[in-house]
């Protein structure tokens, strides 16, 4: 029981699968959430063919799938989950980000697997899937005893920032998104008001964000910002850029803990119970 967090997947734009990225891990976007007896996992990158082993070893019989958008790094780990595969288990899969179009999130899915980028469909897999497409601001009930209020986000083709309530804790996931320096983002602010943990597109530094203006992400700077504005307990540094290697994250985390002692930076098989 309890509220979990771990992280399966904590890399943007492409995997990196190297010796460089070892220490803090090189697949892309996946975190779940354990709230229960309930299982809530956003985003499909490659951290998500591990958790489909751990789910099958746990004995899990069913899942929500949240998708933030879907762009490859956020999706391409999806052919490879196992569990969609298994009739016996449950699959619900939703997304905001497609401007609540019914069969929309299905939709990119099956493109994704279709030949010649892919050779299995997705009508193989023989779970029972649904998908439920809605829009970016509205409050959803995925499963008993869980809210979920979302937020539309700023990110090329849109994005989607989570909100998680449960047992009066609350965990936000805001990734793919990019700030105005200067002007804090009120539709993040809102979500995160108060929240135990925020986990933030933290791609770039402000030392780098210049050269980056309009491809769609942010800073760990502005997370600290944003966390300490809304009263937020702790913030997940999230969605490191690929150039990042463990030499340049190790000092990313000494500073970004000297700035703010809430900072966590989150890392491939990284666990955290939110009490």
């Amino acid at each position: 029981m309890g509220y979990v967090v771990k992280f399966w997947g904590v890399r943007g734009s492409i995997a990196c699968p190297s010796p460089d990225h070892v220490v803090y891990g090189g697949n892309t976007s996946c975190v779940e959430f354990r709230l229960g007896d309930n299982v809530l996992i956003f985003d499909a990158g490659t951290g998500i063919r591990m958790l489909g082993r751990d789910l099958f070893k746990r004995g899990t019989s069913s899942a929500t799938l949240m998708f933030t958008h879907t762009h490859w790094d956020h999706i391409n780990g999806f052919p490879f989950f196992a569990p969609a595969f298994n009739p016996a288990f449950g699959l619900q899969v939703m997304a905001g980000h497609l401007n609540g179009q019914a069969g929309a999130i299905e939709a990119v899915l099956a493109k994704q697997m279709e030949n010649p980028t892919f050779p299995v469909p997705l009508e193989t897999m023989r779970s029972r899937l649904s998908f439920h497409d809605f829009r970016a601001g509205d409050e959803l009930h995925p499963v008993d005893g869980v809210v979920v209020k979302t937020a539309p986000l700023r990110h090329p083709n849109q994005a989607t920032g989570y909100r998680v309530e449960y047992q009066g804790k609350s965990v936000c996931y805001v990734t793919d998104t990019e700030h105005v320096p200067g002007q804090p983002d009120e539709n993040v602010l809102g979500l995160i008001q108060g929240a135990d943990l925020v986990i933030y597109d933290s791609t770039y530094t402000d030392d780098e964000f210049p050269a980056k203006i309009h491809w769609g992400h942010s800073t760990w700077q502005e997370g600290v910002r944003l966390c300490r504005a809304a009263g937020v307990g702790r913030l997940a540094i999230f969605h490191h850029d690929p150039e990042h290697d463990d030499v340049f994250m190790a000092k990313l985390e000494a500073e970004a803990k000297q700035a703010w002692d809430g900072t966590l930076v989150a890392r491939d098989g990284m666990e955290v119970t939110v009490a």
